[in-house]
């Protein structure tokens, strides 16, 4: 069998969003177990239009799809055979008024690329960092930046910044690269990069939303490390600040483990935060995410999962 063409695969998948964007396609991405809910219900086995297949990731029939979008399926080595028919590959999410690819219903392989609900909540803290700020960086890196919406969205809110994606997901970075390409986004680059490794200079702006669960499988977009999880969290804290231009800012978004009414996470950041001598600031986003977790090991003696932004800033 020939190896696939991944650039003609890549111009295919800009092509079939497109599409989907001129029919008016809107999907919002929720959580896989409410996912899983919806669409265990006998009315949803199968597809009855482009939403269900690209969204909801249903199987379908053949005469669903209009020709058309099923060859550039084809083109781009997505359509793959399911128990009755034929079912996508990959999932379209809409953010605003950009389009994104990434990984189909249920993300169970090691590579899959992350998007939901966490990317709405990160996007609104990108927003409102931003706007805080009152300053517009000409230089940013969206670090664990899987389908690339952080640095789109850095983009789209301050055009003209030149701002690096970077992921050690090879499968990430080339949907970040159609994602990139679909929002007509020339100055943003997708780069493999272990943390900030593998891209050069200082920035103005530094955001990350690393995987921050203890995953069995380790798979790559929820695997957070260390003993609950914040080690990549912590690990892009120590990168990331001696990066930073004078004046430069962190945006971390990321989830925490609450033990015992404490925030063990909380406590492990402040160290390295104070010894740059950096004015930080940090917020509950979501108080409860993942509550299926803690009835696991490790989270099995913790009180919760929550979602939170900090925020670094280097003196001037």
């Amino acid at each position: 069998m020939p190896e696939p063409d991944h650039e003609a695969g890549t111009t295919a998948l800009v092509e079939l969003g497109a599409a989907l964007r001129a029919g008016g396609y809107k999907f919002t991405t929720i959580t896989p177990a409410s996912h899983a809910i919806v669409n265990a219900r006998p009315s949803n086995a199968f597809a009855r239009n482009m939403t269900d297949v690209f969204g909801w990731s249903r199987p379908f029939r053949g005469g669903v799809l209009p020709d058309p979008i099923v060859s550039l399926m084809q083109r781009a080595d997505v359509l793959e055979e399911a128990p009755g028919g034929f079912r996508s590959r990959v999932r379209v999410s809409t953010l605003g008024d950009m389009l994104f690819f990434h990984s189909a219903f249920p993300t169970e392989a090691r590579d899959a690329v992350f998007f939901g609900p966490d990317t709405y909540k990160f996007a609104d803290a990108i927003r409102l960092h931003l706007a805080e700020r009152h300053t517009v960086p000409s230089r940013a890196v969206d670090v664990f930046s899987g389908s690339g919406a952080g640095g789109l969205v850095i983009a789209q809110q301050t055009p003209g910044v030149a701002v690096q994606l970077a992921d050690i997901n090879d499968n990430a970075l080339r949907l970040a690269r159609v994602n990139t390409r679909l929002a007509g986004a020339p100055d943003v680059v997708a780069r493999h990069s272990n943390l900030l490794d593998g891209v050069d200079g200082d920035f103005d702006l530094v955001v990350g939303h690393p995987p921050y669960l203890v995953d069995r499988s380790e798979r790559a977009y929820r695997h957070g490390g260390g003993s609950l999880g914040s080690g990549l969290a912590l690990a892009l804290i120590e990168a990331a600040l001696p990066r930073l231009r004078p004046g430069g800012s962190l945006l971390l978004f990321t989830g925490v483990v609450m033990v015992g009414g404490g925030d063990p996470f909380r406590d492990s950041a402040a160290a390295p935060l104070a010894k740059a001598g950096f004015s930080w600031s940090y917020r509950e986003v979501d108080p409860d995410v993942f509550g299926e977790e803690l009835t696991r090991a490790p989270y099995d003696a913790s009180d919760r999962i929550a979602l939170v932004a900090l925020t670094a800033v280097r003196p001037a």
